[in-house]
């Protein structure tokens, strides 16, 4: 059986250029997600969302691998993020953040499976005597963001400051765009090869 792989399907989105800015178009894509608000170095709520957004990604591939016979790696994890002010990405003033949290999900992954998923993770959770303070606001979400700028950073999450104000205050000034939606994030793990 062949698994499934976002990062080699839509290899566009998942390579970006550490150079340059580039026009991309994204598709419709399906996410189990969680939403919190705070800075995510001291955020509680941010630690449990990622606690409990894991458990259930695995447990709907390994859902998807019995019923369905099809298996997929599961995705890098991903983050919207977006403020009042966006000015505060660049200035750094994480404590105004909001975000969304997800990991994608192949196109045959229902709302219905990911319930159920979220159910079981409770269930197994529960007899092993572990509370996952966020699992009940694991949700499908449906985003078809469309035409988008990206460009990959290479580094600390704190030296992001720079990319950004160039995307915000060079770049989208310079091309006649504007903000149509959150900034998003895909966070890829060093390949150590």
């Amino acid at each position: 059986m062949d698994k499934y792989d976002i990062k080699k399907a839509y290899k566009s989105l998942y390579s970006p250029s550490a150079k340059d800015f580039s026009l991309v178009e994204v598709p419709e894509l399906a996410y189990i997600a969680i939403d919190g608000h705070g800075d995510p170095n001291t955020s509680t709520e941010y630690a449990e969302a990622l606690e409990a957004l894991y458990p259930v990604a695995y447990t709907v591939k390994f859902e998807s691998k019995k019923s369905l016979g099809r298996d997929f790696v599961v995705g890098p994890l991903e983050g919207l993020w977006w403020a009042d002010d966006m000015s505060t990405f660049v200035t750094r003033d994480k404590s105004a953040w909001d975000w969304t949290m997800m990991i994608v999900q192949p196109d045959w992954i229902t709302d219905d499976m990911v319930a159920a998923a979220v159910d079981k993770t409770a269930t197994k959770n529960a007899a092993d005597k572990k509370k996952l303070a966020a699992l009940e606001s694991v949700r499908g979400l449906t985003l078809a963001e469309g035409i988008c700028i990206q460009i990959l950073h290479v580094g600390s999450y704190d030296d992001e400051a720079p990319t950004l104000d160039r995307l915000h205050n060079a770049y989208l000034p310079e091309h006649s765009l504007d903000f149509n939606g959150r900034h998003h994030e895909i966070y890829q793990v060093p390949w150590s090869g």
